[in-house]
């Protein structure tokens, strides 16, 4: 130390990092948001697939249980009724609130639900929503 001149320590700055973020912390920060982003909004999608495919069912399964009784009785022969087991379907769908498709063929019906789940964070990167599809299918048995 010199002793003619006062003991003063300053602080020491860098010029260049004034005020600056630099261009990882943007990429690690966008990086880290994607990554909560896919976690979360993939996590509300298989909700939304697991209530698709709930209602996929029950509305296959609805459908199955419209059995031409009269044929029954003549034949013994199970066979459904394809506008009653259509119809039973689609009413299960629309109380439920799903869109979907229905098909009646033989003694099966199967019922698609098409939907969609819209993303929470996702959205930051252009995604707005996650589509959700389910199937379930369900073969008429006889009553007893």
């Amino acid at each position: 130390m010199n002793p003619h001149r006062p003991h003063h320590h300053r602080p020491r700055r860098f010029r260049g990092d004034r005020g600056v973020v630099t261009g990882y912390t943007v990429i690690v920060t966008l990086a880290v948001l994607v990554f909560a982003g896919l976690v979360l909004d993939a996590g509300l999608a298989i909700a939304t697939k697991v209530g698709a495919v709930s209602v996929a069912q029950s509305a296959a399964r609805a459908g199955a249980r419209e059995l031409d009784l009269a044929h029954l009785r003549a034949t013994g022969q199970i066979r459904l009724d394809p506008l009653q087991a259509h119809s039973a379907a689609q009413g299960w769908l629309d109380s439920a609130g799903m869109p979907g498709a229905v098909s009646v063929v033989g003694d099966e019906v199967t019922v698609t639900v098409t939907t969609a789940r819209d993303t929470q964070l996702l959205q930051l990167v252009g995604i707005a929503s996650i589509p959700v599809g389910a199937t379930g299918t369900a073969t008429a048995i006889p009553p007893g």
